[in-house]
């Protein structure tokens, strides 16, 4: 027992260094790091993991199934601590499996989050975006595909499921090249920015539009989409710090809702309906219709609503529908051809509210359409 009370506390230090390096300012270097524990990091704290409950089940050994005392009848100590034992060690072997349990969510705050983007977010082209590599590009027709986390397949985890990748399957991979250029969190202003800078001009141009594009625009006026602080609504002194370090409880944390549905709805009616907002909006928007006749490349919309309020989405942002339609510009009106989809089948995940590989296939399906008329 003491030789296993001192390796515990040896291993308490590393425990401490390796739970806790931030507050040691201890920092580790590899892709990604300071967002997610690479795989590395993670088979480290695994075997630390591991290495105590060894020690802690030699205790319970010698201190308690070896002890002279208990086999004299001291039952109830020796039940207590087998219960606790068996619970550690649920605790502790569960806590390991889910260091390796990946999960999309809306964004990267999560920890299984975190993994998925370790684990999926590829490929990554030298311009940053989540793109295979055009090789073979020079004598094909150049689509540019323009917009946010839905653009870039935020939840998919083949990039070929995204609505890009199946487009240029349905236009031709000998004769098209469909470039994705999609950043989550992205806005209208940022889109354009973008765009301009990207070395490869368009022969054609897609823009997914999603209703929060609006977002720099209504910065600009006062208006901001209020920012959920993950583990602050956690209110016990010591647990929220605890739930951001360990995989178990951080995993059961973001399986329920921190932010109210309220806030990004209200934002988005109060952006749309406010002219010092909406007219600045479509003087950014009209940057990427100007940026695309002056390459003389034919641009096309697709409408992303909220994908589990449709008929909200079409209120909010009948504007840039009309802005468009006046424009003689094709909008893919997404919301008109959801009703063959289930509710629970157009998102990846009861956690992450993105586009599903069906709800991908029916974007491209429609602009494949839209295409074929023009």
């Amino acid at each position: 027992m003491l030789t296993s009370l001192i390796r515990l506390a040896l291993l308490g230090v590393v425990f401490v260094f390796v739970f806790f390096a931030d507050k040691l300012h201890i920092k580790f270097d590899y892709p990604m790091a300071g967002l997610t524990d690479n795989f590395y990091v993670r088979l480290v704290k695994a075997v630390v993991w591991l290495l105590v409950l060894i020690e802690v089940l030699r205790l319970f050994y010698y201190g308690i199934i070896k002890n002279a005392k208990n086999k004299k009848g001291n039952s109830v100590l020796a039940n207590v601590a087998t219960l606790g034992v068996m619970l550690v060690s649920l605790v502790v072997f569960l806590e390991i499996v889910f260091m390796f349990v990946s999960q999309s969510h809306e964004g990267d705050l999560s920890k299984a989050s975190q993994i998925w983007f370790a684990k999926y977010w590829k490929p990554i082209t030298d311009q940053g975006y989540r793109d295979k590599p055009k090789t073979d590009a020079d004598k094909k027709q150049k689509v540019l595909v323009l917009g946010d986390s839905f653009a870039a397949g935020h939840g998919l985890e083949n990039v070929e499921d995204r609505f890009s990748d199946r487009l240029e399957q349905k236009l031709g991979a000998d004769k098209y090249a469909v470039y994705n250029l999609g950043v989550s969190g992205s806005d209208t202003r940022d889109e354009y920015n973008r765009l301009a800078k990207f070395p490869v001009k368009p022969d054609l141009l897609v823009l997914e539009y999603f209703p929060n594009d609006i977002e720099k625009a209504a910065k600009d006026a006062g208006l901001t989409l209020g920012q959920f602080q993950p583990y602050e609504d956690i209110k016990t002194p010591g647990v929220g710090s605890l739930v951001m370090r360990f995989y178990l409880p951080n995993y059961l944390y973001w399986q329920f809702p921190h932010i109210p549905p309220a806030s990004i709805t209200d934002f988005v009616k109060k952006s749309y309906t406010d002219t010092t907002i909406l007219n600045p909006h479509l003087r950014d928007l009209q940057k990427i219709v100007d940026y695309a006749r002056t390459h003389n490349a034919p641009m096309y919309v697709v409408m992303v609503p909220f994908l589990q309020n449709l008929d909200k989405s079409n209120d909010y942002t009948k504007p840039i529908e009309t802005f468009f339609t006046q424009q003689n510009i094709p909008i893919v009106r997404l919301s008109q051809h959801l009703n063959t989809i289930p509710a629970e089948e157009r998102i990846v995940g009861k956690n992450d509210g993105h586009a599903s590989a069906k709800v991908n296939a029916l974007i491209a399906e429609k602009l494949y359409e839209i295409m074929q008329r023009k």
